[in-house]
């Protein structure tokens, strides 16, 4: 729960002001939802808070909540009951302590799944969620937990990647130290094998470091990574040992990765034969009156479960074979696109200036502009580029590891003045399947684009790496090679 943005305050002031100028009597409220697995009566509750309480507000985010706007102090302890009543809770969703679980949204229903890693975070939001020895950390703690690699697990504090030990069978490959915002790094391997009934003690033991030996008193490198950092793998792996676990970890193999990044969006199948129905709203943004209808939809065709994702998008899971299509167009009637354009389905975009006292400039409904003015410009363009949009350096929808990762600042207009844009990154990406590289980004000296003109920068660069890819070249492999002069 924190107090959004006070409704007229421009970006440039932003740095400026003291945090209670920037209050409103408002709030945002967070809605915590671990692994991103959602029941109706669940998605229900969330539908109706979000039209009682919040101006039909909804926002699906990035770490797989749910986030509302224009709450009420007064209704909070109504909004916290009702929520309760259906097993969710906003508690340590913000603030300093162990944040939402990530998830694989296809955890128990894909056919490549080993292991479904859902025990373990049950296990640990069960044993751990408001523990109070977790809940005054040096800074907040991200964690990721899943057999797939289809979550950004390189950018969490801690996270789990389902492995197969020659000798003792399918487990987790550990990795820690990952996080983006000012200072990014990407998280590391410790190089040890956790069978799943021992994921929450090595979360624990983990997450128990970070609070004994993090930078407490240094707010800005107060995060696991710059502790990973100056130690080193060995080193953490050895206090984890020695301190923590009281034992020796067992050795283990990498993850093997997919030939392709798992697709969470549009029609597939399920490893019973029903089928999962994965739908892009547009960076995210919902509302209460959707996910109400969404919930009725679902149902009517014969299915009990919704999925958030780390990419701002929903996934129906269980749908049986002959009511895919009715579901398809039902799910288009209420403006949740099962075949979106490349545009709609790889575009992010934070809470912006609209209501973060974060913020510098405009995302959400920036974002929606440029995907349909894109949708229409592009339309001949085959093409797969994805766009993260950031009101601020804080990096909240992932500026870096996206193919083009836009930072929000105030930039020089046509006439000098100062206006709402951004500097550009470009080429960033995760290891999300074999033969990738995660990578941080190329950004160019003084390379800055105005809201205003985005569409025009995008559209100029997409068609300049449609003509000048090899085949099969990704975008952010053309990048890399590519004259200064062409990504300007």
């Amino acid at each position: 729960l924190y107090t959004q943005r006070r409704p007229g305050i421009d970006g440039g002031r932003t740095a400026v002001l003291e945090p209670e100028e920037l209050d409103d009597e408002y709030f945002m409220l967070r809605i915590r939802i671990d692994g991103g697995q959602l029941d109706l009566a669940q998605l229900r509750a969330v539908a109706n808070i979000s039209q009682r309480y919040a101006r039909d507000t909804a926002d699906v985010t990035d770490r797989q909540n749910i986030q509302l706007h224009w709450i009420e102090i007064e209704n909070v302890p109504a909004i916290w009951r009702e929520l309760e009543a259906v097993g969710l809770s906003t508690t340590e969703a913000c603030g300093d302590s162990p944040r939402v679980i990530l998830g694989s949204p296809l955890a128990g229903i894909a056919a490549e799944e080993v292991l479904d890693a859902t025990p373990a975070i049950r296990g640990i939001t069960e044993r751990y969620l408001g523990d109070p020895s977790l809940a005054n950390l040096p800074r907040k703690f991200k964690t990721s937990i899943g057999w797939l690699a289809d979550i950004p697990y390189e950018a969490n504090d801690v996270a789990f990647i389902g492995v197969e030990h020659p000798e003792h069978g399918p487990g987790f490959d550990l990795w820690v130290g990952g996080g983006l915002s000012t200072n990014p790094m990407l998280a590391k391997r410790l190089g040890v094998w956790i069978p799943l009934d021992e994921v929450p003690d090595a979360w624990l033991g983990v997450i128990s470091i970070f609070r004994d030996y993090g930078y407490r008193r240094l707010r800005a490198r107060a995060r696991l990574k710059f502790l990973l950092a100056d130690w080193g793998v060995e080193r953490f792996r050895e206090v984890l040992e020695t301190e923590y676990l009281h034992r020796k970890l067992v050795d283990g193999p990498p993850p093997v990765l997919p030939g392709r990044p798992y697709d969470h969006i549009g029609v597939h199948e399920q490893r019973d034969g029903n089928r999962y129905v994965g739908v892009a709203p547009i960076a995210g943004r919902v509302s209460g009156g959707q996910l109400a209808r969404l919930a009725d939809v679902v149902e009517a065709h014969g299915s009990g479960r919704v999925r958030t994702t780390p990419y701002q998008k929903l996934v129906v899971l269980d749908v049986p074979p002959h009511r895919v299509d009715s579901l398809v167009e039902a799910l288009r009637d209420i403006g949740l696109e099962a075949r979106p354009s490349t545009w709609r389905q790889h575009t992010m975009a934070c809470t912006g200036i609209e209501f973060c006292k974060l913020a510098i400039v405009e995302t959400k409904a920036l974002a929606a502009t440029v995907v349909a003015d894109l949708e229409k410009r592009l339309a001949d363009l085959d093409v797969t580029i994805s766009i993260n949009v950031n009101g601020c350096p804080n990096a909240c929808a992932r500026t870096q590891v996206a193919d083009i990762g836009l930072k929000g600042q105030l930039v020089p207009g046509p006439d000098g003045e100062l206006v709402e844009g951004f500097q550009v990154h470009l080429g960033g990406g995760l290891t999300m399947a074999a033969g990738q590289n995660a990578s941080l980004g190329r950004k160019l000296r003084g390379l800055k684009t105005t809201s205003a003109d985005l569409v025009e920068y995008v559209e100029r660069l997409a068609r300049r790496y449609a003509a000048g890819r090899t085949e099969g070249e990704s975008f952010a492999r053309w990048v890399t090679r590519a004259d200064e002069e062409a990504l300007r």
